[in-house]
């Protein structure tokens, strides 16, 4: 009992399924190398400020450093007696550092030393998906550079609705993923403050300079409260909500892949490196990827739903439910750079089938509106334009004929206007042509969209 840094005050062990239960180190343990960075810094404040001498500074942080060496090599058991990755970190010091190893916990908390830890760690993390997903936009903008040219139907409500450039549809993902790309930087500004020296929630005694941890830690400023210092979990709960904002983008990419992909659309084909087969069926070919990546957002909003459960009803300060912060904060960290870079890697490998693409855009009337706009641009009212062409539909549906299958003599039966100009106007590529307002999917809008895009991305 007396190895407990916490036992003075207690006459009795700890039951050893509360010792289990109390753990944490199962999960905190990835924390070893932030927790070290921090008591090194801890360290040279402390002898900056004359609170440990200069001397043993030194002692303790050569001691840190063979500490994480063997950590780094897993040569250092963990136990759950041990509780967290603070008091192994501690523990291990004192078999390297000797007595000495008991001043590393001088002016500080586990409270604020894990809030430091996780926001270390966190750092680090959200650049390197930033960095992941700017690389996911590259592959977007290669593969629709590639495929300028290709017409695929536009989709509402699951239906076809007006024919898109298969680029323009792509160039929609990089605007999402962008925006994801902008909340995690935004989100950076939260998770870059330092709050060791909050200690357990009320400051310390000693003066410790914070300012100078700060810059040793290269955060960008110090807490401001000491109380908020070790309570605030609000950035693992931002992290873990945009998070789950994105992993629904790369979703809805899956649906899409798993229909275009499928024999009914056979849009594309998904390369064998990134499809499965099935025990029992030797013809299949199953978008297993795309499904993992569509089933994996559903933990990632678990999680979310996780850190705001745990965090709903918590009085200040700490509290032994935010323990629970770091369970959901890694496996959301390790599901979206998974799912962030096997879409990576798979989108150049994907088999585009053009003349499939266009063929299904030459069915269900996709140049309804086009030809309601013909009629506008004869001069007659968008709405009984929309009327009039809502007829010629009917009446094509009657024939079993698209409206560009219909006679001039029974397209001119609908409105006097129509002259033979309409099947021009009406064909695919004319239809993509005209859709010049910013942001639409005309040839020469998306040519310029992914010429911005590949300058943004440094790809020229």
């Amino acid at each position: 009992m007396n190895e407990k840094l916490w036992g003075g005050r207690f006459s009795q062990a700890t039951d050893a399924l509360v010792e289990k239960f109390n753990a944490s180190i199962e999960v905190d343990k990835r924390l070893y190398a932030s927790d070290i960075q921090g008591s090194i810094a801890h360290l040279k404040m402390m002898a900056n400020e004359s609170i440990i001498s200069k001397d043993e500074a030194q002692i303790l942080i050569k001691g840190l450093g063979r500490v994480k060496s063997k950590m780094d090599n897993n040569e250092i058991p963990f136990t759950d007696s041990l509780e967290d990755i603070h008091m192994h970190v501690e523990d291990a010091l004192g078999e390297e550092s000797g007595d000495v190893a008991k001043k590393l916990h001088t002016g500080r908390s586990r409270n604020d030393q894990v809030a430091l830890d996780v926001r270390i760690y966190l750092k680090e993390e959200t650049k390197h998906i930033i960095q992941m997903l700017t690389d996911f936009q590259r592959a977007l903008v290669v593969m629709a550079k590639k495929h300028l040219k290709i017409i695929m139907p536009g989709y509402t409500h699951m239906q076809r609705a007006q024919p898109v450039l298969f680029a323009h549809h792509l160039m929609a993902y990089y605007e999402m993923i962008g925006r994801d790309v902008q909340r995690f930087g935004d989100s950076l500004k939260r998770v870059d403050v330092m709050p060791l020296g909050a200690a357990a929630l009320a400051g310390t005694t000693y003066p410790l300079n914070r300012e100078y941890t700060r810059q040793v830690l290269g955060f960008g400023k110090v807490s401001e409260n000491s109380i908020d210092s070790v309570s605030d979990r609000d950035f693992v709960m931002e992290f873990i909500g945009h998070a789950s904002i994105c992993m629904i983008h790369l979703s809805r990419l899956s649906e899409e892949l798993i229909l275009w992909s499928s024999s009914e659309f056979a849009f594309i084909t998904i390369s064998d490196a990134f499809t499965t087969g099935s025990s029992i069926m030797p013809q299949k070919k199953n978008p297993d990827v795309a499904e993992l990546v569509r089933g994996k957002t559903g933990r990632v909003v678990g999680n979310l739903v996780a850190i705001l459960t745990t965090m709903k009803s918590l009085p200040m300060a700490y509290n032994k439910d935010m323990q629970e912060d770091k369970e959901p904060l890694f496996d959301t960290v390790d599901t979206l750079k998974i799912c962030t870079a096997v879409y990576t890697r798979m989108l150049p490998n994907i088999e585009v089938h053009a003349d499939r693409m266009k063929a299904a855009c030459k069915q269900g009337f996709l140049n309804a509106t086009d030809f309601a706009d013909y009629l506008v641009n004869k001069g007659m009212a968008f709405r009984q334009a929309h009327s009039v062409a809502g007829k010629a539909v009917a009446f094509g549906l009657g024939q079993n004929k698209e409206l560009n299958e219909l006679s001039l003599a029974e397209l001119q039966s609908f409105s006097e206007l129509i002259e033979q100009d309409i099947y021009h106007f009406i064909s695919l590529d004319q239809m993509i042509s005209r859709r010049i307002s910013y942001g639409g999917t005309s040839f020469d809008n998306v040519a310029l969209a992914v010429q911005r895009a590949e300058k943004e991305l440094d790809l020229s």
